[in-house]
């Protein structure tokens, strides 16, 4: 069984910063993609950054510049460094990955249970 385990959460100053962590434990064969989303109140959940198994990095247009993800493969885990934060960036975030449980399985996604962020004065 997987799980994904996230933590980092917290309330910042605008401008401030904050570093959330994802890691995946449990029994899998391998993890292709590791990826933020966020779901702020009244709004649809939206992707933030993803990190593929090569490297590559994808972000969205609103944190390009402002926000890191990184992945330590040794660990499983996945991280997301957010920089310069805005008020707009407060929301709820969840970590999602793309894992193959045996070598022989199809890829399937798991989500994190979510970790709060809070950008305010």
């Amino acid at each position: 069984q997987v799980q994904l385990v996230e933590s980092g959460g917290g309330l910042v100053q605008p401008g401030g910063s904050l570093s959330l962590s994802c890691a995946a434990s449990g029994s899998f064969s391998s993890i292709n993609a590791m990826g933020w989303y966020r779901t702020a109140t009244g709004k649809e959940r939206e992707l933030v950054a993803v990190i593929i198994s090569g490297g590559t990095t994808n972000y969205a247009a609103s944190v390009k510049g402002r926000f890191t993800i990184s992945r330590d493969n040794a660990k499983n885990t996945v991280y997301l460094q957010m920089d310069s934060l805005k008020a707009e960036d407060t929301a709820d975030y969840y970590c999602k990955v793309l894992i193959r449980v045996t070598a022989w399985s199809d890829a399937s996604f798991y989500w994190g249970k979510g970790t709060q962020v809070a950008v305010s004065t």
